[in-house]
């Protein structure tokens, strides 16, 4: 059918129903490294496309890692590409965070783990595609979905996943989290993880403590090194250490990790031969490694880019709705659409805070705002 002005206020969504749905998200637990928890929750979201309409293919996922879901709405050219929601269904916060962080409801806010980023984003994705069927609105694109479950780690196993199945589409919508005073992402910084390795020499500590070298005291002395690289151009963290097994043993390894971002590649680059500047080894075995892991590119907004997010201010104005852009720090998988060069429009989920803390929450008013939002974008696309 032909689009009424105004159709995207006229669309019917029920708050109730869709707080109730995304309870049952939040309340799959779903971390990255647990696969059969991120297995149960692609388990939910493929029974809740097929309720939608949507037919759905499962993937089998990375090793170790939980499965993947691609899904596609009805529509006479479904076979070809077009639009491709695209989010992951991996969360940060392990198995065991609704003991302290329970779903609740409170004022105009929703609370649970991942709940903004980005269960809450992606379930409104969804029944944005279906207050579409539902209004016997016909979009002129396909519309697919990408769901898939590593990208809390960078996407290690599903890079190559995401740019063969994006390279089909015309137009990526991420509904990562919505940026301040309701702002969407026309760009990303480029992102860096390092594996840090300490080695030590090991000892009785009670016995013989002078003929050790810790490796947990070299890794304690690496980590305001690393972190001290900052500058305004490119910032070093240290996130993760582990190291030593028993109180009485002198530590023999201490392992790390950290992670380095920049707004352009260039400045990555250097700091990551910065990094791999800190390798050092003794004849004896004692020093550092430093191992480069996951990269995400530098995106850049382009033209495509910046047409799409026109499409989404169009909307937004028509909705009332504030609408500014902004590159953005805080990786995604829009990295690597955007770094391709194709249209991608990052940030199209839920106002919210707390993100990877256990005060993470949506407000609830932006669960149908940002719903039309991505309906009326949606629409829009030819």
């Amino acid at each position: 059918m032909s689009l009424a002005r105004g159709f995207v206020k006229a669309l019917e969504f029920d708050i109730d129903d869709m707080i109730a749905g995304l309870k049952r998200w939040v309340e799959c637990e779903s971390p990255t490294f647990d696969a059969h928890a991120v297995n149960r929750m692609m388990t939910l979201a493929s029974e809740d496309l097929v309720d939608l309409g949507a037919s759905v293919e499962r993937i089998p996922g990375p090793t170790g890692l939980g499965d993947c879901l691609k899904a596609s709405f009805p529509h006479p050219a479904s076979e070809q590409g077009g639009i491709l929601i695209m989010a992951h269904l991996d969360t940060v916060h392990p198995v065991g965070t609704l003991e302290t962080l329970p779903f609740r409801h409170e004022g105009g806010r929703c609370y649970g783990p991942g709940i903004c980023d980005m269960k809450g984003g992606t379930f409104a994705a969804l029944h944005a595609v279906a207050a579409l069927r539902q209004a016997g609105i016909d979009t002129a694109l396909p519309i697919h979905v990408l769901l898939t479950c590593d990208e809390e780690v960078g996407s290690p196993g599903t890079r190559e996943l995401i740019e063969r199945e994006a390279a089909r589409h015309r137009y990526i919508l991420v509904p990562e989290p919505a940026r301040a005073g309701n702002g969407v992402v026309t760009g990303r910084y480029a992102i860096a993880r390092f594996d840090l390795l300490a080695h030590g020499r090991p000892s009785h500590a009670g016995a013989a403590l002078a003929e050790g070298h810790s490796a947990i005291r070299e890794m304690v002395a690496r980590i305001p090194e690393i972190e001290a690289m900052t500058d305004d151009d490119c910032t070093f963290s240290v996130g993760v250490v582990q190291g030593g097994q028993w109180v009485n043993c002198v530590s023999t390894t201490c392992r790390g990790e950290a992670l380095s971002m920049a707004k352009r590649q260039t400045d990555l680059d250097r700091g990551i031969a910065r990094m791999l500047q800190l390798n050092q080894r003794e004849e004896g075995g004692v020093g550092f490694e430093v191992r480069l892991g996951v990269v995400r590119p530098v995106w850049e907004p382009n033209e495509a880019t910046l047409a799409l997010y026109g499409h989404a201010k169009a909307v937004a104005d028509e909705l009332g709705m504030s609408l500014p852009h902004s590159s953005s720090g805080g990786g995604s998988d829009g990295n690597f659409t955007g770094a391709m060069g194709l249209p991608t429009l990052d940030g199209l989920g839920l106002r919210g805070a707390g993100i990877h803390t256990l005060n993470e929450h949506i407000e609830i008013d932006s669960l149908i705002e940002r719903s039309r939002l991505m309906a009326g974008l949606m629409a829009r696309l030819v």
